[in-house]
Parts: structure tokens; C-alpha cells; sequence
């Protein structure tokens, strides 16, 4: 399963090809403001394989995204989460630096949304964000998700938004 192409934007499956792309983008300060740091190219190298495993056991994961052109825009996907004591689905989005602030981290969370709550058939999705990341919570927002409540993920405090299933 892969999300349907959105105005501006298409979806591909992640590869060990896409190394240099994704640890680019991983590896940003930028992007990873909000993480607890950029991650390495090993650990980029993790990403792509564990978008992977998902691929081959739930049918989904994280996408590579891009315009229609063919320009790299960033990564969007679905990922099985642990928060608190429960595991939820979550769907998640980095944009290149250059690209932020035009709506495609939005454009795109709406197709990985729509995919999960239609063909998926999920009725719970959420996106899991740091308290700070208010450009986050915009776009969670944009896509129809409210805040449902504070929460640990990963060790770390975060703000749940979803829709549907609480």
C-alpha cells in the first residue's frame, strides 16, 4: 500500500539507495530541532531499514516524498508507536528546510491519513510531537487531528493530537 499522489506531491517506498537523501535530511539540525539530536548516517541507514520492515509486515511505513518532477521533499508515513503503556499509529513527516512552510508536510500527512483511516482501516491515528514543535502541531491540526492529551513517548515528554478512537 502506498499513498494516493496528492496535488503536488507523489509517494515511493524507501530504499538503501536513498541513503545520502534521508541522512541529509536526518542528519539537519533543522529538521531534528525537536529531536534530541540530528541523527548519524548509521543511524539514517536505520530509518530506511525499519521503514522497510514495516513495508513487509504491516504493508506500510515511512514513504520517500516528491513532487511530481521528481524533487526530494522529505519523508511521510505511517509507524506503530509506543506511548505511554499502548501502542498507536502514528502518522509522521519531515520536510527539507528549503521546502517548509508551503503545506506539503500537510499535503502529505493528509494522503498518509486518508490511507490509513480508509484502505488501512484504522480508526485511530495520531501525530506524536514535542510540546515546542508548534509548526508540528499546525500541521496536525491542518489535517484534522486535536490535541487528546500529554504523554511519554521514547522516553521523552510529547503531545499526542489524533482523531478518532480515544
Amino acid at each position: 500500500m502506498i499513498p494516493e499522489p496528492t496535488e503536488r506531491l507523489r509517494f515511493r517506498e524507501m530504499e538503501e539507495a536513498d541513503l545520502d537523501l534521508i541522512a541529509g535530511l536526518l542528519g539537519d539540525p533543522e529538521v531534528m530541532r525537536f529531536y534530541p539530536r540530528p541523527k548519524t548516517r548509521e543511524e539514517a541507514l536505520g530509518w530506511i531499514r525499519s521503514s522497510r520492515a514495516g513495508y513487509a509486515q504491516h504493508g506500510y511505513g515511512l514513504w520517500i516524498v516528491e513532487t511530481h518532477d521528481g524533487e526530494f521533499v522529505g519523508d511521510c508515513g505511517l509507524t506503530w508507536q509506543p506511548v505511554d503503556d499502548e501502542r498507536i499509529l502514528e502518522v509522521g513527516y519531515h520536510v527539507v528546510p528549503s521546502l517548509q512552510g508551503r503545506g506539503l508536510a500537510a499535503e502529505a500527512a493528509r494522503a498518509c491519513l486518508d490511507l490509513a483511516t480508509g484502505p488501512i482501516g484504522e480508526d485511530h491515528v495520531v501525530a506524536i510531537i514535542n510540546p515546542a514543535n508548534v509548526p508540528s502541531q499546525r500541521v496536525a491540526e491542518r489535517i484534522g487531528l486535536r490535541l487528546e492529551r500529554e504523554a511519554e513517548a521514547h522516553g521523552r515528554h510529547v503531545v499526542v493530537y489524533g482523531r478518532g478512537g480515544v
